[in-house]
């Protein structure tokens, strides 16, 4: 409330195959993408698309995006 007028959001992603992840066996990736809802690991572009849509909406602010394929959920 201190930073009002501006915006502050935040998005917590699940795992990501990223360059981080290098070496780690694609076994991991299937248990992994098993744990979750859609099935499947994020790439950084669909979590760069969550970063994005909350950027482009101007009236939502105090708002923690999962971006985790409903892991939490399960």
């Amino acid at each position: 409330m201190e930073l009002a007028p501006i915006r502050v959001n935040a998005v917590a992603p699940g795992v990501v195959r990223t360059p981080l992840w290098e070496g780690a066996p694609d076994r991991l990736f299937g248990q992994l993408a098993g744990e979750t809802l859609l099935g499947r690991v994020a790439d950084p572009e669909g979590v760069a698309q969550v970063y994005i849509g909350l950027m482009r909406q101007d009236h939502v602010t105090g708002h923690i995006a999962l971006a985790d394929g409903g892991s939490v959920l399960k």
